[in-house]
């Protein structure tokens, strides 16, 4: 089932794509997979919205999976995770329910305070925390918030994670809900980044664009972009240096 439902998935899936000068430095194959610098192969699997699917080394590693959400998702029908990262307690991002059908005897679930806290189980991460998961996967929880003024209450600062998985050398960031935040200029040596864009909780395409120039990496996949039209980021995202891959995540 789960095979059918990636292969259904990523025929169904748009890509449009902005090239730049990066775009020798990462190979992106048809089916949101590349490499680690040894060769291991890492793939994406998107689901909607802000939840994602990365499988690396015969391991699955769910992102803010929702099954509420529209279009409704059927978790059951998932292999349990080894993985699961939650960015914050929104009902886009965190669902027990997801959580409880993804989880086998052995997932580790990762969240932030309020969401340990609400689930009443899991590990929970600060800003600036590093969990070592295995010795080739690191995860760091980075900070995630909104800077303008009127719409500090969505996402408070402090409160949410952003998160930098590391997998055999090759470094994923992944946003979560946040504006284009200072911090972003001290991530170093990003190969990928989920970067949000919709308003007015998240980022403007200008504001992605600037986060963009900011963690200079290679690839980004704007996500958690809701309505804003894929044309405005394109154009955005012209001048920063890195290859922009668009999926179905509204």
């Amino acid at each position: 089932m789960f095979k059918k439902l990636l292969s259904l998935s990523l025929v169904m899936l748009t890509c449009l794509a902005c090239n730049s000068q990066k775009t020798d430095q990462i190979k992106v194959g048809d089916d949101d997979s590349l490499r680690t610098q040894s060769g291991k192969e890492v793939s994406f699997l998107f689901i909607k919205h802000a939840s994602f699917v990365i499988n690396y080394d015969n391991l699955s590693i769910q992102i803010d999976p929702v099954s509420k959400l529209e279009p409704i998702t059927d978790y059951s029908s998932f292999p349990k995770a080894d993985f699961i990262l939650v960015t914050h307690e929104h009902f886009d991002h965190f669902d027990k329910d997801a959580i409880a059908a993804l989880t086998g005897e052995h997932t580790q679930v990762i969240l932030n305070k309020n969401c340990a806290e609400m689930l009443g189980s899991g590990t929970a991460m600060s800003n600036g925390e590093t969990l070592k998961l295995r010795d080739d996967i690191t995860v760091e929880a980075v900070p995630a918030y909104n800077t303008t003024a009127d719409r500090q209450q969505f996402h408070p600062k402090g409160r949410d994670n952003g998160y930098v998985l590391t997998l055999d050398g090759l470094r994923i960031y992944i946003a979560g809900d946040t504006e284009d935040i200072p911090e972003m200029e001290q991530l170093k040596d990003i190969d990928i980044a989920f970067l949000p864009c919709n308003q007015p909780y998240t980022m403007t395409p200008e504001q992605l664009a600037h986060a963009a120039t900011m963690i200079k990496p290679k690839l980004v996949y704007p996500y958690h972009f809701s309505e804003t039209p894929i044309d405005e980021m394109q154009k955005a995202l012209e001048g920063a240096n890195t290859k922009a891959i668009f999926r179905n995540m509204q």
